[in-house]
């Protein structure tokens, strides 16, 4: 596995999320057995950057992860994010640095942690009062390096100036290019790490969903506007060209949208979540899959999804 740096941290280009062991999607709390199987097995394959956050199970996942990686801790990097849990009795987001210094104490009990991230700014709290804290935090030697989520421009800019953010996380694959316009120019001006969560769209651009059937009843894609009146549908058009570039190139769709994001720059560090091995061992293998120029140029040119990536509260709480 090939490595790159996020801010002076060394990570393993690809790395894994394991929010849908504990939250969110269907399959969820379903074998811990086999989740704790999916890390190590990553671990041996040489991924050495694990994602989770405090809201994924209420602290379910952050404890899973530990547990997974018991004995091995030395060889992996560990990033958990705050702030959409609040330990002062506050409602919403709560970056305050009071429970910024309440939530680090959880996530080290459960797991420790190297990179720590704010989940979502808080419009409330002053950016630089919760990076304050977080350079606290790094000062204390309880966190290693810090990190944004959904972060916009303005806000990234103004966190760097109290203390150096490592990386920033947004949705970014062949269907979310947000962060290009704007977000990507400004870190690599800085030269902060972009980590793609959702890298392969929430599953949509594995192609192995093409309708809701088979989701449980309780899986967030359900109410997620891409996948939901009509959008599904009209996104189709999407993965089948995806298809159709991993027919040519011997590869897998997601191992296509994989590469396609790792051909965007050294500094993008795509975390595709899975439980399950078989998976896992697909998605790492496209870091060995090199896409020829007129490949990356038709991705490039595809349609726009259709629909917003969140509902109308998740787009309000992103950072522009």
């Amino acid at each position: 596995m090939q490595t790159t740096s996020l801010g002076g941290l060394e990570v393993s280009r690809l790395g894994l999320g394991v929010m849908g062991m504990s939250a969110f999607y269907t399959g969820k709390d379903e074998s811990e057995e086999g989740s704790i199987r999916t890390i190590r097995r990553a671990i041996d394959l040489g991924v050495t950057h694990l994602d989770t956050a405090e809201v994924y199970g209420g602290g379910a996942n952050e404890a899973l992860l530990g547990r997974a990686v018991k004995g091995r801790r030395d060889e992996v990097v560990l990033a958990t994010k705050f702030g959409l849990i609040s330990h002062t009795g506050r409602s919403g987001a709560d970056s305050t640095p009071v429970n910024v210094r309440l939530a680090v104490e959880g996530s080290l009990q459960r797991l420790g942690t190297d990179l720590y991230y704010q989940h979502r700014v808080d419009p409330n709290t002053p950016i630089e009062d919760t990076v304050g804290a977080l350079a606290d935090l790094v000062t204390q030697g309880k966190v290693r390096y810090i990190g944004l989520s959904e972060a916009g421009p303005a806000t990234i800019r103004r966190a760097h100036a109290v203390h150096p953010v490592a990386a920033v996380q947004s949705e970014y694959s062949l269907w979310t290019r947000d962060p290009e316009a704007d977000v990507l120019p400004v870190l690599r001006e800085l030269g902060i790490g972009l980590v793609p969560y959702s890298p392969l769209g929430h599953g949509f651009l594995t192609g192995n969903i093409r309708s809701l059937e088979g989701l449980d009843a309780d899986d967030w894609r359900r109410t997620n506007p891409r996948f939901t009146g009509g959008n599904l549908e009209r996104n189709l058009r999407i993965v089948d060209e995806v298809r159709a570039v991993a027919t040519e190139s011997g590869a897998t769709p997601a191992q296509v949208a994989l590469a396609w994001l790792l051909a965007q720059g050294e500094d993008i560090n795509p975390i595709p979540g899975t439980r399950r091995v078989e998976r896992l061992e697909e998605n790492i293998a496209a870091d060995g899959i090199r896409l020829t120029p007129a490949q990356i140029g038709r991705l490039n040119n595809l349609t726009p999804a259709s629909g917003d990536r969140h509902d109308r509260g998740g787009m309000a709480a992103i950072d522009r």
